[in-house]
């Protein structure tokens, strides 16, 4: 298998013309209160996870590089974005639902216009497989339609006054203030602007640092964001999170922290804040996700769908499978057709057809896995498929590890990546502890036929989990279902409908149902002198 490995990565020479990476990509610009700005500070170097083939050896190529901002450098993007609020006063808060609707869209179709480059660039700073890439950039315009329209769906209902026992009264979304948009590097586009664009519709305004594997991916995007919003309602944040973010935090400014990534960062982080009351956190953090398949589960599908949600994108997802318990009658079976199933997926580089796995994102993934993979086998366990957890550079061949026991970091800690640790059980209730147990508590799937097991074990974990699924893989879509977890895997929901909640606050107008309060809110909404207190209807 390490021959093979070696043979993996190209030469330079043969990558395909239109895959080629020509020049180093270094980003001067950066978006500062309305103007695109030029970075004479330090810049952070960026290199792909995709190796070329030299001599004997292979070596990752050279991206670029990106802005190195410091605390001082992000507290001016704080400002930035707090004269643009000014308590609720400013242009974009003050902007009816409509306008930001308009200028939302303007920016999606900047968006569509860096197709292209985007995906590119998806392929080559993380990675990803041509055929993920795609659908990762069209999923995020799909939920940017998606999020407008259920806004406008919303405000026709909102968009009148009604009675309630003996009052005139109407009730809006209004926005939360400054909000700080940190996505992941495994889906920087999708999970960005699934934060990014419900905050900027509902009329905050936004501090957005992207995650420090796929920064460049956004590079692209800077003019349309420059073209869409007005000054200081977008502006952008590089450098190491845990060197400038702090000061944000400290600041006391920030009034949303929105986060897609680790919970003990997401816990440093609201811990800094003076005012933690003050702060909404919408946050989706770790998992462990686990697969349950029953002894009469029907395997063909409990394979297919263990194999996909264990092993697309390398694993690197948070709704991924990373463990399964299997019933020990049925184990040895699984996992042989699991082996067998697992040797005909493909590894290589992200743009060859039909490939599944293709280079780590991050530098030392690798080592941490194989890491896992020692202390699993010297504690009893096994790699069941043939060259599992081979590894060279930045590649590593997935590995099926067997029988996998609590006292192993692949038991309780989360991989991220082409591991899948497998327990044999016995009772239903082994698995139901291990769930119970767990410091996460995002999804589990269930793989059976018997409907008493199914339904003994859904009402059990339905109490731990936040999404269970029958016969079916752990996943994010469809994004109209709710997306949350509890415990420490997620604070808030994600969703069509759900994100924009989180980033709003429901706002009363109330008075007595006189006579003279009737008149005065008629003179309001005829004479359209409130931008709150109004009846005007989105098309």
């Amino acid at each position: 298998m390490r021959n093979l490995l070696e043979t993996v990565f190209p030469l330079a020479e043969d990558i395909p013309a239109a895959y080629q990476w020509t020049s180093p990509l270094h980003q001067h610009e950066y978006l500062l209160n309305g103007s695109l700005e030029s970075w004479a500070g330090p810049f952070s170097p960026v290199h792909s996870p995709v190796h070329v083939r030299v001599g004997t050896d292979a070596r990752p190529v050279e991206l670029g590089s990106y802005p190195l901002f410091s605390p001082a450098q992000a507290l001016k993007a704080l400002q930035g974005a707090v004269d643009a609020y000014q308590g609720g006063q400013g242009r974009w808060p003050r902007l009816s639902v409509a306008e930001r609707i308009r200028q939302v869209e303007l920016f999606t179709q900047g968006l569509q216009d860096r197709r292209a480059e985007v995906i590119r660039l998806l392929l080559w700073e993380i990675a990803m497989p041509l055929t993920e890439a795609e659908r990762e950039f069209d999923r995020t315009v799909d939920y940017i339609q998606a999020t407008i329209a259920e806004l406008k769906a919303a405000e026709r209902i909102e968009a009148r006054p009604f009675l309630a026992e003996q009052h005139v009264a109407q009730v809006r979304r209004v926005p939360l203030g400054v909000t700080l948009c940190m996505g992941p590097f495994n889906h920087p586009l999708s999970e960005t602007f699934r934060l990014l664009i419900p905050a900027l519709l509902m009329g905050n305004t936004v501090l957005f640092k992207p995650s420090r594997h796929g920064t460049l991916v956004f590079q692209p995007l800077l003019a349309a964001f420059h073209a869409a919003f007005p000054a200081g309602v977008v502006n952008t944040i590089y450098g190491r999170g845990l060197d400038v973010v702090p000061a944000l935090m400290q600041s006391g400014q920030v009034n949303v922290l929105a986060l897609v990534g680790a919970s003990h960062l997401a816990d440093r982080l609201k811990k800094l804040h003076p005012n933690v009351n003050r702060l909404r956190a919408v946050l989706s953090l770790d998992s462990k996700n686990a697969g349950i398949v029953l002894s009469d589960a029907h395997l063909p599908t409990a394979v297919e769908e263990c194999l996909a949600g264990a092993f697309c994108f390398n694993g690197q997802r948070g709704p991924a499978l990373k463990i399964l318990f299997v019933h020990r009658t049925i184990v040895t079976q699984f996992i042989q057709r699991l082996s067998d199933r697992l040797k005909h997926l493909k590894i290589g580089m992200p743009w060859e057809a039909d490939v599944v796995f293709t280079p780590l994102t991050e530098p030392h993934k690798p080592d941490y896995l194989e890491d896992c993979l020692d202390d699993a086998l010297e504690q009893g366990a096994a790699v069941m498929n043939v060259g599992g957890g081979t590894r060279y550079h930045s590649l590593f061949y997935p590995a099926i590890v067997y029988p996998v026991s609590e006292h192993m970091k692949l038991y309780r800690e989360e991989q991220f990546g082409p591991l899948l640790p497998i327990v044999p059980f016995d009772e239903l209730d082994e698995p139901i502890r291990y769930v119970a147990d767990s410091s996460h508590g995002q999804q589990v799937s269930l793989f059976g036929r018997d409907p008493d097991q199914m339904a003994y074990l859904l009402d059990a974990l339905v109490h731990q989990v936040s999404r269970i699924n029958l016969n079916g893989q752990s996943q994010r879509e469809p994004d109209s279902l709710p997306f949350t977890g509890r415990k420490d895997s997620a604070e808030g929901t994600l969703s069509v409908a759900d994100t924009l909640d989180a980033f709003s606050i429901r706002a009363v107008v109330t008075a007595p149902q006189t006579p003279a309060n009737q008149e005065l809110v008629q003179h309001i909404l005829h004479g359209h002198k409130s931008r709150f207190l109004a009846t005007d209807f989105i098309f």
